[in-house]
């Protein structure tokens, strides 16, 4: 069956249903026929995949994470400086002192802002990591990976991708701090486990 034009929401319906007693499109192991429906919906919903993907790094935060909150309840929320007059009084004799009132207001409200710490960047990426063979032990190569550990990065899912002659790739997405993580040292690292990997890459990286 072929589930490829996501466009329609009866596909993304049939492919529900498809997987209902099913872990993959064809057989009983994840095929090219696997990553053409993966990448079909991706280009179908990039933005819903970057989120999904994002989320589903957190799976072992998710009893901890705060409440939701309403978005009705969030402008008694804000903080004081939000709140600030920034248009001075409805008079329609506007002297120079309540001018400088307005000024004064104004520049100390733009200062706040200005001072506000901003999230750190983080990037979400999909990186790929190849076996040296079909004997390679792949949960051995698997625990290695994740057992790197750096400031500004969170390990996520994973799965297996057959890439020929019985061999299969990892493939880990991860999210990292942007300022803190180079990419290309984390690839050093995975690298130096010379038993088990013979090369990695990384096969997609979005900002969040």
């Amino acid at each position: 069956m072929s589930f490829s034009d996501f466009s329609k929401i009866e596909t993304l319906k049939e492919l529900n249903t498809f997987l209902a007693d099913k872990s993959y499109i064809e057989g009983t192991a994840a095929s090219q026929a696997d990553v053409a429906v993966y990448k079909a919906f991706q280009e179908s919903y990039p933005e819903f995949s970057r989120w999904f993907n994002h989320i589903a790094t957190k799976a072992g935060e998710f009893s901890t994470l705060p409440a939701a909150t309403g978005s009705a309840a969030a402008p008694a929320e804000e903080d004081d400086d939000d709140e600030v007059d920034l248009f001075g009084s409805d008079d329609d004799e506007v002297d120079e002192e309540a001018e400088k009132l307005k000024a004064k207001r104004l520049a100390e409200y733009n200062a706040k802002k200005a001072a506000k710490p901003k999230p750190a960047a983080k990037s979400i990426v999909t990186m790929d990591v190849k076996p040296w063979d079909d004997e390679t032990d792949l949960e051995e190569l698997l625990a290695n990976v994740k057992s790197i550990e750096m400031e500004g990065l969170s390990w996520g899912a994973h799965q297996w991708i057959p890439i020929g002659f019985g061999i299969k790739k990892l493939q880990i997405n991860l999210v990292v701090e942007d300022a803190k993580v180079s990419i290309d040292d984390l690839q050093q690292a995975i690298e130096e486990d010379e038993d088990h990997v013979q090369s990695t890459d990384v096969a997609a990286m979005s900002k969040l």
